[in-house]
């Protein structure tokens, strides 16, 4: 079976989902992304997995549920960080990130037996998940992060690597108050949904 990696920042506001003030408070803010970062590892948590890691830059709460291992992110940029986190795994490994409440645990599962690596493309030009066969911490440092082009710039490195790539179903981030509407109507009984309601009752914001 596979690792599964979280990477995640503590939901500290100010620190997290920036993009969201405004319309949202930076503790609102914090409070969804700390829904969604709930709703991931519950996936994940329901998830066949060999190990299930949370690299994390911060500390723990009570969002964090049991079966876990926390490892701090190190260092340097989002690159380094992916890549020092595949790094760690000694066999097949799946990461993702805390954007993506709507992920289930059927996106999760995925095998290897006709693929060296699975790229799970993002709508924004990311991408939501990666997971390779073999972690190479190779393939990931160097690729520009946080750009419309991470994405197709992280795939043609594994292509360029000569990996069978499979591709998953691409996924929204929740960066924007717009993608957070449209995220929790994927997945309307989720925390990150009600969370998101709370918010925009509270204020009368739409």
């Amino acid at each position: 079976m596979t690792t599964l990696l979280v990477i995640a920042k503590e939901p500290l506001p100010g620190r997290v989902k920036t993009r969201l003030t405004p319309p949202f408070t930076p503790e609102e803010a914090a409070g969804l992304a700390e829904a969604a970062l709930a709703d991931t590892l519950r996936a994940v948590a329901a998830t066949p997995a060999t190990r299930r890691v949370l690299v994390l830059d911060g500390s723990t709460g009570p969002w964090l549920p049991p079966g876990f291992d926390v490892v701090p992110q190190c260092a340097g940029g989002l690159d380094e960080r992916l890549a020092e986190a595949f790094g760690r795994c000694a066999g097949p490994a799946l990461l993702i990130g805390m954007d993506t409440p709507q992920v289930t645990p059927g996106l999760l599962t995925v095998d290897f037996s006709d693929c060296d690596a699975c790229f799970g493309p993002a709508e924004d030009g990311g991408f939501w998940a990666l997971g390779l066969a073999e972690p190479d911490p190779a393939l990931l440092r160097g690729v520009p992060m946080s750009t419309p082009v991470t994405g197709a710039v992280q795939r043609d490195r594994l292509v360029s690597a000569g990996l069978r790539v499979r591709d998953l179903p691409g996924l929204r981030d929740v960066d924007t108050a717009g993608d957070a509407h449209a995220v929790a109507a994927l997945a309307p009984h989720g925390r990150f949904a009600a969370r998101l309601a709370r918010c925009t009752t509270a204020s009368g914001r739409r």
